[in-house]
């Protein structure tokens, strides 16, 4: 039987203190059941934000007893997300939850410079996959925030989830980071093979660390041996890759969802780059995903106050 890593992270935050987590306009019973399956596993403590009537009416249809959990009633979604953003920046709250809401509504409080929550890196995206057919953990980014991102910005993706692999699997060696295109050559017609080879030069000069990178890389040579030798590539990343940095979202969401309703994975989505962790559920995600949702924000969180991210 292949190793658990998903329970095996998420049990090893059982000595882990739980995070305080800011629930952001939880109004429905799918939401408010991913928190109870937190909350038993000792990972969260939730801070329900959102109208309270709402709240309580999604709880009653559930059969949720909310017992203790604090209520902050507002308004509407807008201003919940606003007041979570403000909790977060005065230290009342670790991580953000998106409830019943758009995640466009949830990061249009975020990403302002001007909300507190910003840092030097661009916020980004990644989902952390147990494949199956894939011999470890797996890494996508960025699948659902950053459209087209620019170089600059896929400098930040990068250096993003590299934090978040060596956050969860320490720091004994390096991740191997694949910069995806269509191809595995150099050609200055497709963009993307041209911002993977400036990539790996940044990463040669220092501008991103903590990982291993090459590109470009097509999916296969990324992932398979057999499609390295194959091709003659030469590499320490390709055929072995830990991260997979996609050149935009369509790429990214497609491969994700693919693995996940195709390929049987598991997909746990996180929001990094900001002060404090989001964590992003989808209707679709299993008990699992959810879970290890939460703890990588736990391990997030603790990685942040201890000062390994910056």
């Amino acid at each position: 039987m292949s190793r658990d890593y998903y329970r095996e992270i998420i049990k090893s935050c059982k000595h882990m203190k739980p995070v305080r987590v800011a629930v952001v306009h939880p109004v429905e019973e799918n939401v408010l059941e991913a928190v109870v399956d937190a909350v038993k596993e000792k990972l969260i403590v939730p801070v329900l934000i959102g109208p309270k009537s709402k709240i309580l009416a999604a709880a009653k249809a559930a059969k949720i007893n909310l017992g203790k959990w604090e209520i902050i009633d507002v308004e509407h979604s807008h201003e919940a997300a606003a007041k979570a953003v403000e909790l977060a920046v005065a230290g009342k709250v670790d991580v953000l939850m998106k409830g019943s809401l758009h995640t466009d509504e949830l990061l249009g409080a975020v990403v302002p410079a001007t909300s507190g929550l910003r840092t030097e890196h661009r916020i980004s995206h990644a989902f952390v996959m147990s494949v199956p057919s894939y011999h470890k953990p797996l890494i996508i980014t960025d699948a659902a925030i950053n459209i087209a991102p620019d170089l600059a910005v896929k400098a930040d993706i990068c250096q993003n989830s590299i934090n978040l692999w060596r956050t969860l699997f320490g720091y004994s060696r390096k991740p191997k980071v694949a910069i995806l295109a269509a191809v595995e050559t150099v050609n200055p017609k497709m963009q993307a093979t041209i911002d993977a080879a400036a990539l790996c030069k940044m990463a040669e000069r220092g501008q991103i660390t903590g990982g291993i990178i090459d590109g470009p890389l097509a999916f296969d040579n990324a992932i398979s041996p057999e499609a390295m030798k194959e091709k003659g590539i030469i590499s320490a990343v390709s055929g072995d890759a830990d991260i997979l940095v996609v050149p935009e979202i369509e790429s990214g969401n497609i491969l994700a969802k693919q693995l996940s309703f195709l390929g049987k994975a598991d997909a746990a989505g996180i929001v990094l780059g900001a002060r404090v962790p989001i964590i992003l559920t989808s209707r679709a995600d299993n008990l699992r995903a959810r879970l290890m949702s939460c703890a990588l924000a736990v391990k997030l969180s603790a990685a942040r106050q201890q000062g390994k991210i910056k």
